[in-house]
């Protein structure tokens, strides 16, 4: 599943870039952040980076966005369990995304694995590590479970619509391999 296969073309790194760029803008620039958690749309250049070159090429993606992203815009100290994050995000939308039909079930069950995996598993952890609260302190979870409930229909949704688009179709024939 997580070969690198993949022929690297100029227009594939320019591509990345562009996605990087995106991801980065989004998630540091327009997203919102507090201490205990973060909101923003930077999962749409990854469902893009994920149909485009697969969960590998994805994951690395997201790697390289949040490593510019805290250099270039620092908030908080740097943690790597935030970039682990950030690369099982890529896997699980290259997972459900590349070389597949873009379907309400794909883009539900991508959701639902981001969700559960990175914001209901792998952060309370991290977080819990950083700021030496126990894992099961209210200060974790509850804004947690709130931007769950709001952020996971979205989600869902977004990740269908931008699956579906037309445009996006034409680029994945040009752009992959």
């Amino acid at each position: 599943m997580l070969r690198m296969k993949q022929k690297i073309t100029t227009r594939m790194i320019a591509t990345m870039g562009l996605l990087v760029a995106l991801q980065v803008v989004l998630s540091q620039v327009l997203g919102i952040e507090t201490q205990y958690l973060r909101l923003s749309f930077s999962f749409v250049p990854t469902i893009i980076m994920g149909m485009l070159f697969g969960p590998l090429w994805a994951g690395i993606g997201c790697v390289l966005a949040d490593f510019l992203g805290m250099a270039l815009f620092p908030k908080a100290a740097f943690f790597f369990g935030f970039t682990i994050n950030a690369f099982i995000g890529g896997l699980i939308y290259g997972y459900f995304f590349y070389k597949k039909e873009i379907s309400w079930k794909n883009a539900i069950g991508c959701a639902l694995a981001t969700t559960i995996v990175i914001s209901l598993i792998l952060t309370p952890i991290w977080l819990s590590m950083m700021y030496n609260q126990p894992l099961f302190s209210w200060v974790i979870w509850a804004p947690r479970l709130i931007k769950t409930v709001i952020m996971l229909p979205i989600q869902a949704i977004l990740n269908y619509m931008v699956g579906r688009m037309v445009p996006l179709q034409k680029l994945i024939k040009r752009v992959s391999v």
